[in-house]
């Protein structure tokens, strides 16, 4: 994008969700699906979409919207949300069931019990209220069964956190308020606090976060945890520890390559590269404390990558990732502050081996 650019906003599946249920709704009652349709979202706005495609079923009416995500790089940009409504016993108002392509909570922690298709919360209100809506225009009675479907949902799962979840079968109807904000980290974010809710819900009293796949695997090779207890935290340290401080588990591991870990140890709760960079003259002033040799500290201060540093300590016999691991535990303590959580951080290379883990201890 070009410096100044402005990004444009897309719709999360629930408005999507929302707005097809309408459609279907309405033809269901009409016997014509309209061409648009508009949402209530949760901000009072009422955005119009198009009807992308609508059929009458033996045994319903199903509608579509095709999800579009603004410029935000959304696994589910361009996928076809459909809704199929059927009609149900007087009195029972809007139940839910998951189509193709939605998958199926098995994991206690979330905010839908284990059995519930995964259409979130808030798109269950608004899907609710657009019915609700069209029913009092059209003098008709809610009571209606809402199957939401998203073909290429299987597929599509398999590049989301959905199966580490414990939601199998598809992906989730997603959204708080309707609107998707391009690059927002708010989704990763909510994800970690819901891998930190299943966790806590399964009985486990250890989780380790990673910023990445490798360090994840090297994390569980460490510890020997459970794939529920393992949270893909990536960049985001601080979104992990403050929702643990809240949401406390005995014990946490924070797991990253040696780069991030250092940043961790510079005093960076967000590890990403646009919040900062490896400081290699704070890599040299630990190294200082660890060498009386000026010409390394040197080099450690003139080097061009974090990967460089390590091989340089490496070769002189200095164990500087304990340093950067004790400087990280520092920094990852303090949103841990006065939990009693007990915390320790382990550093591996690019490839994945072990560099240095602080013992771990509680922080008060």
């Amino acid at each position: 994008m070009s410096e100044g650019q402005t990004l444009r906003r897309g719709w999360t599946t629930g408005t999507c969700a929302a707005g097809a249920a309408k459609a279907a709704f309405i033809g269901a009652v009409t016997g014509t699906c309209p061409d648009t349709v508009e949402v209530a979202l949760p901000n009072g706005s009422r955005p119009l979409f198009a009807i992308a495609c609508s059929e009458r079923l033996p045994d319903g009416t199903q509608a579509g919207i095709v999800k579009d995500a603004g410029d935000d790089p959304d696994v589910t940009h361009g996928a076809l949300v459909l809704v199929t409504i059927r009609p149900a016993a007087a009195g029972s108002g809007v139940s839910f069931r998951a189509g193709r392509g939605i998958g199926t909570v098995t994991r206690p922690g979330l905010p839908l019990a284990p059995g519930e298709p995964a259409i979130n919360p808030v798109p269950r209100q608004m899907i609710r209220a657009a019915i609700a809506e069209a029913a009092r225009d059209l003098g008709a009675a809610e009571d209606v069964i809402v199957e939401i479907s998203i073909p290429s949902g299987e597929e599509l799962a398999k590049r989301t956190l959905n199966g580490r979840l414990g939601i199998v079968g598809g992906l989730s109807i997603l959204g708080t308020t309707g609107i998707v904000v391009p690059y927002s980290c708010a989704a990763w974010i909510d994800t970690i606090h819901r891998g930190i809710d299943v966790a806590r819900a399964m009985g486990l009293d250890h989780v380790a976060g990673a910023t990445g796949a490798t360090s994840e695997a090297a994390v569980t090779r460490l510890h020997g945890l459970p794939e529920p207890a393992l949270i893909d935290m990536g960049d985001f340290v601080g979104g992990m520890l403050k929702y643990l401080r809240s949401h406390p588990v005995k014990r946490v591991t924070v797991a990253g390559g040696f780069a991030k870990m250092t940043k961790l140890g510079q005093g960076l709760l967000d590890v990403h590269s646009k919040r900062g960079a490896v400081e290699f003259p704070w890599l040299a002033e630990q190294v200082a404390l660890l060498t009386d040799d000026p010409a390394l500290v040197q080099r450690v201060r003139d080097a061009n990558t974090a990967s460089e540093v390590i091989d340089l300590a490496r070769s002189a016999g200095l164990d500087l990732g304990a340093a950067v691991a004790e400087a990280a535990w520092n920094t990852a303590a303090r949103p841990l502050a006065g939990s009693g959580i007990a915390l320790d951080v382990a550093v591996f290379d690019r490839q994945g081996q072990f560099v240095a883990v602080t013992p771990t201890r509680e922080v008060h």
